[in-house]
Formats: C-alpha cells, sequence, structure tokens
C-alpha cells in the first residue's frame, strides 16, 4: 500500500508557472509507475505524465514541452512542473501510483485544484 498527498495547486494568470508535488509513504522506487491525472468539470479524468520505479518519462502531447513531470527519490515525492499555463488546463491534478505484487494495484491521491484565470 501507499498513501499520495497532493499539494501546490492554486490560482495562476495565463502564462504562469506552478510545481505541484505527490508525496509518497514509501521509497518512489518500489513503486512500478507514478503518474499524474487532471479532471475538468465536466470531462472525464485523463493522464498527464508517468514516470516509472527506473525514471522512464512520458507526457501527453498536450502538455508536452510544457508540463515536466521529476521526481526527489530522498523526498519520495514526485513533482509535475508547469509552466505556460493556459485555461485549458484548469483541473483537479491528481497523482496515481501503480503497483505490482501478485496483481496491479492502484492508489489515488485526494488531488489538488489549478486554476488558471485572468
Amino acid at each position: 500500500q501507499v498513501q499520495l498527498v497532493e499539494s501546490g495547486g492554486g490560482l495562476v494568470q495565463p502564462g504562469g508557472s506552478l510545481r505541484l508535488s505527490c508525496a509518497a509513504s514509501r521509497s518512489i522506487l518500489s513503486i512500478n509507475t507514478i503518474s499524474w491525472y487532471r479532471q475538468a468539470p465536466g470531462k472525464e479524468r485523463e493522464w498527464v505524465a508517468d514516470i516509472t520505479g527506473a525514471g522512464a518519462i512520458n507526457h501527453a502531447d498536450s502538455v508536452k514541452g510544457r508540463f515536466t513531470i521529476s521526481r526527489d527519490n530522498a523526498k519520495n515525492t514526485v513533482y509535475l512542473q508547469m509552466n505556460g499555463l493556459k485555461p485549458d488546463d484548469t483541473a483537479v491534478y491528481y497523482c496515481k501510483a501503480r503497483i505490482w505484487t501478485d496483481i496491479w494495484h492502484d492508489y489515488w491521491g485526494q488531488g489538488t485544484q489549478v486554476t488558471v484565470s485572468s
């Protein structure tokens, strides 16, 4: 099992930046994949980026070049640096940990609100 706590959301103007944090209750190196998702009002939750335990990184095309996922192993924390924010980026952002034991287990954080508005 793992508990995840997101932080860093808030209100920002278009073009601004935010850095989200996802703090895990166990070593993130023991977690197969940690992902960021987002869900805007009235829309389905969508994948944003992920990082594997081995350090492989992927970003959705919609955020590539603007958002960057990274991690601090010593702090058991995964970050999402968001630059060039647009109103369409407004959503609740969630992190998810996927862990393999005998089956895949998914664990979600509570989410953090990001609002991009002037």
